[in-house]
C-alpha cells in the first residue's frame, strides 16, 4: 500500500458511531472520587495552587446549576457564560447544556482587550440568564449597567447556588440535533458571528479527538487556552467530561506572564495532551530558560496540537532542538487544522509527528502545488495539517466550484456531523457559508451542505497543508501572494523588527490595480539607534522585493501592540489596514 493510500483524505476509521449528550458521560461518573478538572490559580501563588473538583462533586454542581436555570428559563433559551477561567466555568457550561438551555461560552468583562467582542456577541443573541461566579458578580454587572445591552431574567453566581437545590432534578434529554452552544467566531475578517453547534456537533467532534489522538481516561488534557475559544472549550472541557481524562488548566495571563508554568504542565502529570497555537511554542522557546529547562522531564507528553494560526516548520524544528533533550518526544508535536464552524477539529497529524514539505513558491503563487529540495531557492516549507477522522475534506475551486485534482490549491471545504448548524439567526450568512454545493462531485462526494472554510490549501500525499485564507489573498499582476509569507520575509529582514507582529495586506495602486503594504512592530529589545523607520523600509522593500518579486507600497512600523489580533490570537490584517493605513478605529 503507497503511502498516498495509508493517508487517504477519506475517513480511514468507518462512520462515526452512535452518541447520546455530552453531560451524559458525566454522570456515568457521577460516583467517583476521581479528581476531574483541576485549576492552576497563580493569582496569589507563583507556583500556583490547585483546586480540583472530583467526578462526584462536579455532577452534584452540574445538576444544582441546571436545576437552578430550569426554574428561570425554559427550553432552547439561551445562556451566557460570563465566568473566570476557572471550575465556575466548567460547572456553568455544563450545567447550562444539562438544562436543555442553549449555552454561550464567552467570558469574564476582566478580559477587556476583548470587551467589544463581549458587548456585540451578548447583543447578538440576547442571552436570558447571565452566570458567573461570585467574584465577578461586580463586573458583570456593571456590564449590564454600563452597556445598552438586552437585560438578562438573572444573574447567577454559581458558585453561590447549593448543592442541595439539584436534589431530585430530572434533566430534560436533549435531542442531538438541538443546539448545544453558540460559538462565536473570533472575527478575524468579519463581525463575530455564532456558529450553532448542536448536540450532534460537539460529541461527535470530541469523538474524532479522542479517536484521532488516542485520549483515553488515563491522559491528562492540560493547557491555558480559554474556554471560550473553540480549542480551549473542546480540549480542556469538552473533551475530558467524554473520555474520562483529567483536566489541568490555567489561564493565558498566567502562560503570558510565565510560559514554563505550561511546560511544567505538560511534564508534571500522566499522559498529558495539550493544545496551542504556534506563537506560543516561539514564546516559550524565547522565554524559558536553559537552567529551568534542565528541570524538565517531558517524556510523558502524548500529544501537543500545533493550530489555530499558520504552523512553522522552523518553529517545530527550534522547539525540538530545546526540549527534545528534555525528554519531548519528536512525534508528539501534532499540527492540525481546524475552525468553529466545524466544532473544531477538522484535521490532525498521526502518531508519526510532524510532516515537511517544500513547495515552489512561485508555482504556489500559480494555484499548483510543486514539490522541491528543502532549502532550494525560491521554496517555501510548509507543515502538513494531517488527514480528517470521520469527516470529509475537499480542496475546491472557490468559483467555478468544481473538485481540484490533488496538488491543485483551492478552498478548503468540510462536510460531516460536527459542522455546525449555521450561524446564529443570520440565514443569508449561513447559506453562504454552510451550503456549499460542490458542481459534478466525484464518486464519494456529496453534492450539498459543504462548510466553506474561506482557507487555501491544497492535499499532497494524502495529507492537507494550508496555503493561505482567500480573504487575505494579495493578486499583483495576476499572481497570488500569501500574507503570512510576506511577513516572514518582513520580520527577517531587519533585528528591530518584531518577530511575529507583522500584518501584510493588500491595498490600491494608483492606476486601480493591487499591491502590497505592510504594517510592523519594533521590538522592544531595539535600542534608539536601530529604529530608523526609513534604514529600516529600505531593508525590508529590498528583502521583499528579492524573495517575492514585489514591490511594496508602503511600509510603517508602529509601537509593541499595534499590530491588532483576534481573540484567538491570529492577526487581524483588516483590522490593523483600517486603523494604521485607512486612519480608521478599528
Amino acid at each position: 500500500m503507497s503511502l498516498a493510500e495509508r493517508r487517504s483524505p477519506e475517513p480511514t476509521d468507518g462512520p462515526v458511531p452512535p452518541q447520546r449528550p455530552l453531560t451524559t458521560f458525566l454522570f456515568d461518573r457521577a460516583d467517583s472520587a476521581e479528581p476531574a478538572f483541576t485549576f492552576l490559580d497563580y493569582a496569589t501563588d507563583r507556583d500556583g495552587t490547585e483546586h480540583t473538583i472530583t467526578w462526584a462533586e462536579l455532577a452534584t454542581k452540574v445538576r444544582a446549576t441546571a436545576a437552578e436555570l430550569s426554574r428561570i428559563t425554559t427550553h432552547g433559551q439561551r445562556v451566557a457564560i460570563l465566568a473566570p477561567q476557572d471550575l465556575t466555568y466548567v460547572v456553568a457550561f455544563l450545567g447550562a447544556l444539562h438544562a436543555g438551555t442553549i449555552a454561550v461560552p464567552l467570558f469574564a468583562p476582566e478580559v477587556s482587550q476583548h470587551g467589544g467582542r463581549l458587548v456585540n456577541a451578548l447583543e447578538d443573541c440576547a442571552p436570558e440568564v447571565w452566570l458567573t461566579s461570585a467574584g465577578a458578580l461586580d463586573t458583570v454587572r456593571e456590564l449590564a449597567e454600563n452597556n445598552p445591552l438586552p437585560m438578562p431574567k438573572q444573574i447567577l453566581a454559581v458558585d453561590e447556588i447549593d448543592d442541595a437545590t439539584g436534589a431530585g432534578y430530572q434533566a430534560p434529554r436533549p435531542g442531538l440535533d438541538e443546539p448545544a452552544y453558540l460559538q462565536y467566531t473570533s472575527g478575524s475578517t468579519r463581525t463575530p458571528a455564532g456558529a450553532v453547534i448542536t448536540h450532534r456537533a460537539v460529541v461527535t467532534n470530541t469523538w474524532q479527538a479522542c479517536a484521532a489522538f488516542g485520549v483515553n481516561d488515563t491522559w491528562t488534557c492540560t493547557g491555558w487556552i480559554p474556554f471560550f475559544h473553540d480549542m480551549g472549550l473542546i480540549q480542556l472541557l469538552a473533551l475530558p467530561v467524554y473520555s474520562g481524562a483529567r483536566s489541568v488548566f490555567a489561564t493565558p495571563f498566567s502562560f503570558i506572564m510565565r510560559p514554563l508554568r505550561w511546560l511544567k504542565q505538560l511534564g508534571g502529570f500522566p499522559n498529558t495532551f495539550a493544545a496551542a497555537p504556534n506563537f506560543a511554542f516561539e514564546y516559550a522557546l524565547h522565554k524559558v530558560k536553559e537552567a529551568d529547562r534542565a528541570e524538565l522531564d517531558l517524556s510523558g507528553v502524548k500529544a501537543v496540537v500545533n493550530g489555530s494560526e499558520p504552523v512553522r516548520a522552523t518553529t517545530i524544528a527550534a522547539f525540538q532542538e530545546a526540549f527534545g533533550p528534555h525528554g519531548f518526544p519528536a512525534a508528539a508535536h501534532r499540527p492540525s487544522y481546524g475552525l468553529a464552524e466545524a466544532t473544531v477539529f477538522v484535521t490532525n497529524t498521526s502518531e508519526e509527528g510532524p510532516t515537511i514539505t517544500s513547495f515552489d513558491r512561485a508555482a504556489l503563487a500559480a494555484d499548483r502545488g510543486v514539490v522541491t529540495e528543502p532549502g532550494a531557492e525560491g521554496s517555501l516549507e510548509l507543515v502538513a495539517a494531517g488527514t480528517p477522522q470521520a469527516q470529509l475534506v475537499r480542496i475546491v475551486h472557490p468559483a467555478e466550484r468544481t473538485v481540484r485534482a490533488d496538488g491543485e490549491v483551492g478552498e478548503i471545504w468540510v462536510h460531516g456531523p460536527n459542522v455546525a448548524d449555521g450561524y446564529w439567526q443570520q440565514p443569508e450568512r449561513s447559506d453562504e457559508t454552510f451550503g456549499g454545493r460542490i458542481v459534478d462531485p466525484p464518486e464519494g462526494t456529496p453534492a450539498q451542505t459543504w462548510l466553506r472554510t474561506g482557507d487555501l490549501g491544497l492535499i499532497h500525499d494524502g495529507l492537507l497543508y494550508i496555503t493561505g485564507r482567500i480573504k487575505d489573498l494579495i493578486i499583483i499582476d495576476g499572481k497570488n501572494h500569501y500574507p503570512q509569507d510576506l511577513e516572514v520575509t518582513v520580520q527577517n529582514a531587519h533585528p528591530a523588527i518584531r518577530k511575529d507582529h507583522v500584518a501584510a495586506f493588500a491595498v490600491e495602486t494608483p492606476d486601480g490595480g493591487e499591491g502590497a503594504a505592510v504594517v510592523a512592530e519594533f521590538s522592544r529589545k531595539a535600542g534608539a539607534e536601530e529604529l530608523d523607520e526609513a534604514e529600516i523600509a529600505k531593508a525590508v522593500k529590498r528583502a521583499v522585493a528579492a524573495a517575492h518579486d514585489v514591490k511594496l507600497r508602503g511600509f510603517k512600523l508602529v509601537p509593541p501592540g499595534s499590530v491588532l489580533r483576534t481573540s484567538s490570537g491570529k492577526i487581524a490584517r483588516a483590522a490593523t489596514k483600517e486603523r494604521h493605513w485607512l486612519g480608521k478605529e478599528a
